[in-house]
């Protein structure tokens, strides 16, 4: 740590003894490269931005449809559908396969997943029963207040 300051003066001494001595030293030729780099930079740098973002847009566009796809996915069911009683479809499962077992080779899992929609089905129609109930119980309650108020 004690040498730090001399290292310091060290790399100052060198980075501007090499910067002076890298434009003295260049002849017309080398001027001549370093104008053409730059300025080919300077006319080939607002087209490279552009495609830059219009690839940029497509990849934010392309994020968006896929993140609205979910929402929409996400948002099929409504709730006030879960409120009519009605039987709910169970996204991914088809109406007429609940009990059918196909006869045309092992389908791993097939009778899990026949328990867990049935599982599923009760468990809402439980809900719903319990909510009917509570809402009958809740008018009830409103109609015997007013007659009793």
């Amino acid at each position: 740590m004690e040498n730090l300051p001399e290292l310091l003066t060290t790399w100052k001494d060198n980075f501007i003894r090499n910067g002076k001595g890298a434009f003295t030293s260049m002849d017309l030729k080398a001027w001549i490269r370093l104008v053409m780099i730059v300025g080919t930079y300077c006319l080939i740098r607002p087209y490279l931005v552009k495609m830059a973002g219009r690839h940029q847009h497509k990849q934010h566009e392309l994020a968006n449809k896929a993140s609205s796809e979910e929402a929409d996915a996400a948002a099929a069911i409504h709730p006030n559908e879960l409120r009519t009683g009605k039987k709910m479809a169970i996204p991914g499962v088809a109406d007429d396969s609940d009990e059918e077992v196909d006869e045309r080779g092992a389908d791993w899992g097939k009778k899990a997943r026949v328990r867990q929609r049935k599982f599923i089905r009760k468990a809402m129609e439980a809900q719903e029963k319990k909510l009917a109930d509570e809402q009958e119980a809740e008018s009830d309650k409103e109609i015997e207040d007013l007659l009793v108020g």
